[in-house]
């Protein structure tokens, strides 16, 4: 008979409040036991934005080390997985319920996590360091789209901005503008950094801060629900161009989703002017699935154990 690894796992939704909405995460509270060869498998499998993997801190400041995977990449940092991950922890109770304040260890470093404490609280990540990089063409960013220059907002520049994964930001004039973009794989090859492939971010002022939809096909993820990890640069990219409130304590939110059926709410706040102390984004977070993934363990492995 061969022998099962037995591992449970969380399906949850993630900048919603209601299931089946946001976006989805499949989160392994304990991954010790996993084999490494397998993360990449796993979260192909899972085939969703991303899939985060739980392990014991190996820093004295962080409650956990968690890994995040794309179907077809380990991310440095990201989002939705990171406050979704805040939630499956405080479910698990690898922090305690009543913790307000913690740190997760992901690769790009520790992420701060805040909690607000209401009965069905809103997590907030703090967004790590946010740098400025390239500026594109924006008749090159239209035809990536399937857009027309004359579509793009005037007078914005089409930019990268970072918090450990190039985002490119481009603005559109409407809603409905973003609504009618749609990826040309190979024009959008052509905009990836030398840090890696690049995540297409069109959006559109809104009456509650910005409309959005996000590309990263060359990361598995031919539209993401909801970018957490996209969301903090947005603000200094918005903030830097006067398309949003950059006093302290100013908050929005962006929509982001809503054309492919997967409505997300991401709420952002300033601290500081122009978020000189930071931007913090947040979420509701909504249970969908708890489950066990069986996975064969090798013979060797098991006659090593029993030895």
């Amino acid at each position: 008979m061969e022998l099962q690894l037995q591992i449970e796992y969380q399906v949850v939704d993630v900048f919603t409040q209601t299931v089946l909405e946001g976006n989805a995460l499949a989160v392994f509270p304990d991954a010790s036991s996993l084999p490494e060869e397998t993360l990449q498998k796993i979260a192909r499998e899972f085939n969703i934005s991303e899939t985060a993997f739980v392990f014991p801190a190996t820093r004295k400041d962080c409650a956990a080390r968690v890994r995040i995977f794309t179907p077809a990449h380990e991310m440095k940092f990201a989002g939705h997985p990171t406050v979704g991950t805040a939630f499956v922890m405080r479910q698990t109770g690898i922090v305690p319920m009543d913790l307000t304040a913690f740190a997760i260890e992901e690769n790009i470093g520790p992420v701060s996590v805040r909690v607000d404490g209401s009965e069905d609280p809103i997590i907030w990540l703090r967004t790590p360091p946010i740098k400025q990089e390239s500026t594109y063409h924006r008749a090159t960013c239209a035809t990536a789209l399937g857009l027309q220059e004359t579509d793009l907002l005037p007078g914005v520049p089409c930019e990268i901005f970072s918090a450990g994964n190039p985002n490119l930001y481009v603005a559109v004039r409407d809603t409905e503008r973003v609504d009618r973009a749609s990826v040309d794989l190979a024009a959008l090859r052509a905009l990836n950094s030398p840090d890696g492939p690049v995540c297409v971010y069109v959006f559109a002022r809104a009456p509650q801060g910005a409309y959005a939809r996000m590309f990263a096909p060359e990361l598995g993820v031919v539209e993401d629900p909801a970018t957490g990890s996209a969301a903090g640069p947005l603000a200094a990219f918005m903030m830097a161009h006067g398309l949003v409130d950059g006093r302290d304590g100013s908050a929005f939110t962006i929509e982001q989703g809503t054309k492919m059926g997967r409505r997300s709410l991401l709420h952002v706040l300033i601290h500081g002017e122009k978020g000189s102390d930071g931007i913090e984004v947040g979420g509701h977070v909504v249970t969908l699935a708890q489950a066990t993934l069986s996975l064969p363990v090798a013979q060797r492995a098991a006659n090593a154990s029993a030895s």
